[in-house]
């Protein structure tokens, strides 16, 4: 008997351990979803209830946070600007504050004057409610007041309106030089592995140069993240650009900014 109960309370708290771990690794993900987990625990269709309840809260959501100061990126825009990916939209990470909404749509609208055709990617921006709440991997992004861009691509035959080289954005980094050491404790990744199976795109230097000089000439914008070796190649020397420190993610993959 007392084995028996033995072997259940071991089960239950390996359950407990099981489920906690569920909740914990959605609230990091996209912050809505562990809450949507905790209720679907209690029902017989878990999974069912899990899917239906994160489309309604993701759906509430959109409602609640500007009382948080944030707006969702439009997830559907045919325009000169749009997310990279659904994925962003579906784990509540197009997120940002309205006056970086309306500086990002202007950004793309200024680069689409000049290079026709042209279309800017949003990649992470922070999630719908509460300040300083971590929007892994990031270390900052936990405002509303930050987003990140994807570089502008092109092939051998050309500039590739809304492609990536990586199906989210991010990863594909550019190689240059670093004086940064190589040290686990960095979350500078390098990602080998992964390089091989990313399209064989290059950045497209005009367009990226023209988005960067128009941020950093807009007041609005307070900073922009770049690796130094980008900086020198893509030859924008601009006070705002700053290096995000050897600890921090690369930003060799793509382009971080952030307004006052």
């Amino acid at each position: 008997m007392t084995i028996l109960k033995s072997d259940a309370l071991l089960s239950s708290m390996h359950r407990a351990i099981l489920h906690g771990s569920i909740v914990c690794f959605l609230t990091l993900l996209t912050q809505i979803g562990g809450v949507a987990w905790l209720i679907a625990l209690v029902t017989k269709h878990r999974l069912l209830t899990f899917a239906s309840l994160y489309v309604a809260l993701t759906i509430a959501t959109m409602f609640v946070a500007p009382m948080f100061g944030r707006v969702p990126l439009n997830c559907r825009s045919e325009g000169a600007f749009k997310m990279q990916s659904p994925v962003y939209c579906v784990l509540n990470r197009n997120y940002v504050s309205p006056e970086l909404r309306n500086v990002v749509q202007e950004l793309a609208d200024n680069v689409s004057n000049q290079f026709p055709g042209t279309i800017t990617l949003a990649l992470d921006g922070s999630f719908p409610v509460f300040d300083s709440f971590p929007l892994l991997p990031h270390l900052s992004h936990d405002d509303g007041r930050k987003l990140d861009l994807a570089f502008y691509y092109r092939n051998d035959i050309g500039y590739l309106p809304g492609k990536t080289s990586s199906p989210i954005g991010y990863f594909d980094f550019v190689d240059g030089e670093t004086s940064c050491a190589d040290t686990w404790r960095s979350l500078r990744w390098n990602l080998e592995w992964l390089q091989p199976l990313w399209h064989d795109f290059q950045i497209e230097p005009a367009r990226t140069r023209a988005a960067i000089a128009w941020l950093a000439h807009d007041p609005r914008v307070q900073k922009i993240l770049l690796e130094p070796h980008l900086r020198d190649t893509l030859a924008v020397r601009f006070d705002k650009i700053h290096f995000q420190g050897c600890f921090a993610a690369g930003h060799d993959d793509h382009i971080h900014f952030q307004i006052h």
